[in-house]
């Protein structure tokens, strides 16, 4: 499910996920099939982890990452999750043959 809710996307982005919802900045980006499609690669990966456990993963992730090059976008560019959802999200049938914590390869 998608929602326009700008106040839930930190500043800078333009959607996140919070499983089962997407939340966009503006109702444009309903129409954005990569956008769309990266975000659903998160949903797909809140799954794998049972939802609690991948935002623990992604949080511990981007602080390691953070202190190790003490640059903010470097550090979200480079977690594991982020990377393959980019990585992939211009492929609109990568879903379809995903493999089962695909995530693992971009770590």
């Amino acid at each position: 499910m998608i929602f326009v809710f700008r106040l839930l996307v930190p500043r800078g982005y333009r959607g996140i996920t919070i499983f089962p919802f997407i939340f966009l900045v503006r109702t444009a980006l309903k129409y954005d099939v990569v956008l769309i499609n990266h975000e659903k690669i998160h949903l797909r990966q809140q799954l794998e982890l049972l939802i609690l456990p991948f935002y623990v993963w992604y949080v511990v992730e981007f602080i390691i990452r953070y202190l190790r090059c003490r640059n903010w976008s470097v550090a979200y560019q480079s977690i594991s999750f982020e990377k393959e959802a980019y990585h992939n999200e211009k492929d609109l049938d990568y879903l379809k043959s995903r493999s089962f914590w695909n995530f693992l390869k971009y770590i």
